[in-house]
Order: structure tokens, then sequence, then C-alpha cells
């Protein structure tokens, strides 16, 4: 069942693009989180989503979220696409797409791809945001503006 905008985020581990165990609760309940999942490294689409939230990182931080991506790479690939395009923020490497369907991320073009979805989530662990569509830059703007309001 996918989470929605009113519930409390579970706790989830990960691993991070150094290869280190990401754990949630070390972040959720103490900060914003503005949490992306994208399809895939090093496409058009996703490239221009990272880069956007790239190039807004330091307004995100100054409205107190962390940014942090999400999907089914490898640490390799995250490592490597991070780099490339100097991302700033923590990228999690969900290979067996548990973290994608604990939240219930829906698949977009008939079910052929991983969706992009974002959340934005409160400094007490709540959704107070959910932005699903294929327009990859559109995602830093939603995610901006449900920030300024809070």
């Amino acid at each position: 069942m996918a989470l929605k905008v009113g519930d409390k985020v579970p706790n989830f581990i990960s691993v991070d693009t150094n290869g280190n165990e990401f754990k949630s609760q070390d972040y959720l309940g103490k900060q914003w989180i503005v949490l992306y999942f994208y399809p895939k490294d090093d496409t058009p689409g996703c490239t221009a989503q990272a880069c956007g939230f790239r190039d807004s990182y330091q307004d995100f931080k100054e409205l107190g979220a962390e940014v942090i991506g999400v999907s089914s790479d490898s640490t390799a690939s995250h490592l490597s696409f991070k780099k490339k395009f100097n991302l700033p923020f923590i990228l999690l490497s969900d290979t067996n797409k548990k973290i994608r369907n604990l939240f219930g991320v829906p698949n977009d073009f008939f079910g052929l791809l991983p969706g992009r979805s974002t959340y934005v989530i409160n400094e007490q662990g709540i959704i107070k945001m959910i932005f699903d569509s294929v327009t990859a830059k559109a995602h830093i703007t939603k995610a901006l503006e449900m920030l300024k309001k809070k």
C-alpha cells in the first residue's frame, strides 16, 4: 500500500554512494527531507533532475531540508553519476526496490519504467507533499514551493 500525504515515513536502511549504511532514522524526525525517486543514473531526464536539485541545493539547505535521491542503480553507478555531475546530496542504492515498494512509488509508461516521485517530509517524519511526474525539472520547483510554505 502506498504512503500518502499525512503518513509517517517508516524507518528504512539502504547503502549510500560511498557504500556506507544509511539509516533513515538518522534523518527522519530531525529535519525536512526531500526524498526523490528517479529511474536511472546518467539518463537525460534523470541527469536534468539531479542537476536541478544540485543547482538549487543551497536553497533547499537554507530552507532547512536535505535532498536524498533514490534509484535502483548500484553504488558504483551512483558514485560515477555523483562525481560526473558534482552532486552534493546523498544518493541511495535501492537495487532490490525495497524503499520504492515501501513508499509505493508507481511505475511510469504503462508500468515499464520505475516512476519519478518526490516526497517532502517534515521534521516529524510526516509526508507533507507527494509529486509524481515524468517532467523531471518540475520536481525541484514543486519541492521548493512546498518548503517555502512550511
